[in-house]
């Protein structure tokens, strides 16, 4: 009797045990294949530093091809995927417009601070929005200012003088450090601009209009700027439009459902060491021990910024 119902307690707890351990090992594995997925959707928006460098055509025309070839594949997945296109509402044309805009302009500025920079400066610089939000937002959203945002901002521009210690304006360097940051400024008006429609559309929905917006806006750009380079550039420009513009974001935005912002935001800022090793490897591009210092005082406000606002 005793050796029974020993043998009954044994025989529950290596029937539930071994359940419990392969739920646990699933939900573990799904845990790493989504923190994966974010990643490789940080690997490949991280791209743009190097594509955007080495590409030897004007930002402008850099910036139409990649979003005339990125339209049709974010188009396609659309349609694969049957996500909703329509506009909702008249009123959300003129944001939708307006977004497009500064997405272009941030685009252009990005690749003039690659050019006259390189892609450590010129990513660092751009990763300086998080900070700009934070100013800006009061403004656009009447939200209350909060004062830790002057530690922020004094952290940043503590790290872009340790990027430029010697300002001068005539330094292609410096430069490339102000496209960077109007590129930041463009890209935060951007967000701040689409915030209140993220909750509304398809993350993907909203980049494919914004490919469109661009490409409409940018095609004069073509009949007086220099596309000679395109015959011999062309792989690259679609290796921006495909790997960057189109499976990158959308690998982001389906990498954001199973993560806070704050976690997304955090994990991004590993996007300028990505660019910054992509450099080194593809293009020789070593950093300095300035850029590296600056550099990670500005990635430092990011992730402070990130745990602040996901605490709040």
């Amino acid at each position: 009797m005793i050796f029974h119902l020993n043998y009954g307690v044994i025989g529950q707890i290596r029937f539930y045990f071994p359940t419990f351990g392969i739920q646990n090992y699933h939900m573990q594995n799904q845990h790493i294949k989504q923190l994966a997925g974010l990643l490789l959707a940080t690997l490949f928006i991280s791209t743009s530093g190097v594509l955007g460098r080495y590409i030897a055509m004007p930002s402008e025309v850099i910036v139409w091809f990649r979003s005339a070839f990125a339209f049709p594949i974010l188009l396609l997945f659309c349609k694969v995927k049957k996500i909703d296109l329509r506009i909702r509402k008249k009123a959300h044309y003129g944001p939708f417009i307006i977004g497009g805009i500064f997405m272009a302009a941030h685009w252009i500025t990005y690749f003039y601070a690659l050019k006259l920079s390189n892609v450590a400066t010129g990513m660092l610089s751009l990763y300086t929005f998080p900070v700009m939000i934070a100013f800006l937002e009061p403004v656009f959203l009447k939200v209350k200012f909060n004062p830790i945002y002057l530690v922020l901002g004094g952290m940043v521009l503590t790290g872009l003088y340790i990027l430029s210690p010697e300002f001068s304006l005539e330094s292609t360097h410096v430069q490339g450090i102000l496209f960077g940051l109007l590129s930041a400024l463009c890209y935060s008006i951007r967000l701040l601009i689409l915030k209140q429609f993220v909750t509304q559309y398809n993350g993907v929905m909203l980049m494919l209009y914004q490919t469109l917006i661009i490409a409409v806006c940018l095609a004069p750009t073509l009949f007086f700027m220099d596309c000679s380079g395109f015959v011999s550039q062309w792989p690259y420009l679609l290796l921006l439009a495909l790997l960057t513009t189109a499976i990158g974001h959308s690998l982001m935005v389906h990498s954001l459902q199973f993560f806070s912002a704050a976690t997304a935001s955090i994990i991004s800022s590993v996007q300028p060491i990505f660019g910054i090793v992509l450099a080194l490897l593809f293009l020789d591009e070593v950093p300095t021990v300035y850029t590296l210092l600056g550099g990670g005082l500005i990635l430092a406000t990011v992730v402070i910024e990130s745990i602040r606002s996901n605490n709040k």
